[in-house]
C-alpha cells in the first residue's frame, strides 16, 4: 500500500484535519495500514471519501490519498481517557452526515439567539473540528470544537471537564506526548451553545460580531483573530457552509 499525493500527505492524530499534524508522508511512501474509521470528507488525489485509515503507529491518513484494496473497518475502541465525570452523558452514537446536520440544528441556533454567532458557521465547524461528531471527543464527551478546560473550569455551560493523553507539535514539525483536559457536556446541544459563549466572551473575536448576519465573513474573521492555526481552515469550513447549504439554517433569513 503507498501513498500517492502531489508534495507530502499529513498524518493527523484523528481522521480530520482540524487534529494535531503528527508526521508526513511523501509520494509513494509505503505505508502499514491497521483498519480504517469514518472521518472527514476529503478530495484527494486517487478518490473522493469520508474513509480514513488507521497505521500500525496509531496515526491517520485519509485514504483519499493511499492506492490499496480492501481494508477492514476499525473496531469500537476509542484512546483511553480519565474516568468519566460526574454528569457526564453516557457515549454518543455515529450518525450519518445527515443525521449529523439536523441533530445540529436546534443547538446552532440557539447559540445564535443568545450569542450571536450565524448557525451555518457553528454547525460547518462542528462537522469539520469534530469529523462528522465520529471525533473521540464528540463521542465521549459531546465536544464537537475541542473545547478545553482552563485552569480545571469548565465554565457555565460544560458538565465537567476530562484530561486525554494527546500529540502535539511544534512550529519544527516536532511531534511529542502530552495531556490536554476539555470540556464535557451533557448534550449536543450544550456543546453548540458553548461554543457560541467561547467566541462572545473572547474579546479577541469581537470584531467578528459586526459581520454576523454574513457567515463567510464572520468565519473568516474569527480565523484572522486566532482561532484556528491551519492556513486554509477558513477556506475549508466555507467550503463545508456552502456544499451542504448549512446558511439556510441561519433563522434571520
Amino acid at each position: 500500500m503507498r501513498v500517492i499525493g502531489g508534495g507530502v500527505v499529513q498524518a493527523r492524530s484523528r481522521p480530520t484535519t482540524a487534529s494535531a499534524r503528527v508526521g508526513t508522508l511523501r509520494n509513494g511512501a509505503k505505508v502499514s495500514i491497521e483498519c480504517q474509521v469514518e472521518g472527514q470528507y476529503i478530495r484527494g488525489d486517487v478518490r473522493a471519501t469520508s474513509l480514513w485509515n488507521r497505521l500500525t503507529n496509531g496515526r491517520y491518513i485519509s485514504h483519499a490519498y493511499v492506492s490499496a484494496g480492501s481494508i477492514p473497518k476499525c473496531g469500537a475502541s476509542q484512546p483511553t481517557p480519565s474516568p468519566s465525570p460526574v454528569g457526564s452523558a453516557s457515549p454518543a452514537q455515529p450518525m450519518t452526515n445527515d443525521e449529523f446536520i439536523a441533530a445540529s440544528v436546534p443547538g446552532a441556533q440557539q447559540g445564535w439567539r443568545e450569542f450571536g454567532v450565524p448557525a451555518s458557521v457553528t454547525i460547518g465547524q462542528a462537522i469539520l473540528e469534530s469529523g462528522w461528531g465520529r471525533s473521540a471527543l464528540a463521542m465521549n464527551d459531546r465536544n464537537y470544537f475541542g473545547i478545553k478546560c482552563f485552569n480545571n473550569d469548565p465554565g457555565p455551560i460544560a458538565s465537567g471537564c476530562r484530561t486525554y493523553r494527546t500529540t502535539e507539535c511544534d512550529k519544527d514539525g516536532k511531534c511529542f506526548t502530552t495531556s490536554a483536559t476539555f470540556r464535557t457536556y451533557r448534550s449536543m446541544a450544550d456543546s453548540f451553545r458553548d461554543h457560541g459563549h467561547f467566541l462572545r466572551s473572547n474579546s479577541r473575536y469581537a470584531p467578528a460580531f459586526a459581520h454576523n448576519r454574513d457567515p463567510d465573513k464572520f468565519l473568516t474573521e474569527i480565523w484572522k483573530a486566532g482561532y484556528a492555526t491551519d492556513p486554509k481552515y477558513d477556506t475549508k469550513v466555507i467550503g463545508i457552509m456552502k456544499q451542504y447549504n448549512l446558511y439556510k439554517y441561519d433563522i434571520w433569513r
